[in-house]
């Protein structure tokens, strides 16, 4: 039996989020909508379409016109308006209109993408998640960011544009290597660490059951995650306040990210992102020195790293102004007061930054 959050904008339900152990309620949820007799086009990637596409369009078939599958290549590298570009092409000789409907199958990038297709295809064409990652399940498919890279700075272009569904298949997160996974937690410890301390101890309570991907924890977890983002997104959907503070993490970790040329994958830059925060919250008397070592220690166990090799400190304050966040030439960071209570902050120096880069920067003299 699915369990189901709704997700409201401007004070009015919006969409649904499904959270399953298989695709087979998939079918119905979409006819639910609206969508029977249509063209539907399933937006993968190299790595996801070989896994289930197929599976997800023999499904669909029975309820749609034709269903078509477009398979773009896996990487963050291919976020791009050239990958966008040749989506356009397929649509236009598949002859897609506006009554049609667009279905982002994989990760966070196929997910963007695939949001952003929808978004300005014909002025807006509907579109339904199904995130394959825990990362895309907890964070990206929710709220309605989509967008591309452009010239390396990520998610610079996009639109704000919302699903009419999210259907989460909670068995996909089986197939995910212990890099994947732990990417994904990094989020889930997000939403604990800047609303909720309840869950955040939850979270250690059954690091255990999380670790084996015990099915009943995982959605648990993955269901709770996304409610915590669901009152955020609900309260604030275009990002003008409250909504900000899901980029706990992410200033400092989108800077990394790209320095590193995405080698390393998104949660585990958030991961050193909030640490550093978490740093600059104890320089700044918000937390204890122990709540900010635990909150650092408790990434580990996990899989998450707590520093990292060869960076260039001045190169990452460069790249964090000139990030899309930055506001009129100041850096919004998220800190934390306590575990479960962040605040937005814009008078972070780059001297407090640099400070925090230092801490989680590991070096090893070999002399």
């Amino acid at each position: 039996m699915s369990e189901i959050l709704n997700v409201k904008y401007n004070g009015e339900p919006c969409y649904d989020i499904v959270f399953d152990k298989s695709f087979e309620e998939l079918p119905a949820k979409i006819s639910e909508l609206g969508f029977t007799n249509r063209r539907f086009c399933i937006i993968t990637d190299s790595n996801v379409g070989p896994l289930y596409a197929e599976q997800v369009k023999g499904l669909l078939e029975p309820v749609s016109n034709k269903v078509v599958v477009y398979e773009l290549p896996e990487g963050e590298e291919n976020k791009n308006l050239t990958q966008i570009n040749k989506v356009y092409g397929f649509l236009i000789s598949e002859k897609f209109d506006r009554h049609d409907l667009i279905i982002a199958l994989g990760g966070g990038v196929v997910g963007d993408m695939a949001g952003f297709i929808a978004a300005t295809y014909l002025r807006g064409i509907a579109f339904v998640q199904i995130p394959t990652t825990l990362l895309a399940q907890t964070d990206s498919s929710i709220g309605g960011k989509t967008g591309v890279d452009y010239e390396g700075y990520k998610n610079m272009v996009g639109a704000f544009y919302m699903p009419r569904l999210v259907f989460m298949n909670i068995s996909v997160l089986n197939s995910l290597d212990g890099i994947q996974f732990a990417s994904g937690f990094a989020e889930v410890m997000k939403h604990g660490l800047i609303k909720d301390s309840d869950f955040y101890m939850w979270l250690i309570e059954n690091m255990y059951e999380i670790e084996e991907r015990d099915p009943e924890t995982l959605i648990t977890m993955v269901k709770k995650s996304c409610d915590i983002k669901r009152a955020v997104v609900e309260k604030d959907p275009t990002e003008k306040g409250d909504r900000a503070l899901l980029n706990f993490g992410h200033t400092i970790g989108h800077a990394i990210e790209k320095y590193k040329n995405f080698e390393l994958h998104h949660g585990e830059c958030v991961a050193l992102g909030a640490v550093a925060a978490a740093f600059i919250s104890w320089k700044r008397e918000l937390l204890s020195m122990d709540e900010y070592y635990e909150i650092r220690d408790m990434f580990v166990p996990f899989g998450l790293p707590i520093s990292v090799t060869d960076i260039d400190e001045d190169e990452i304050i460069n790249l964090m102004h000139s990030d899309k966040k930055a506001d009129s030439g100041s850096i919004k960071f998220v800190l934390l007061k306590k575990v479960g209570k962040a605040v937005l902050d814009k008078t972070v120096t780059d001297d407090e930054v640099r400070a925090a880069l230092k801490e989680i920067t590991w070096t090893e003299d070999f002399e």
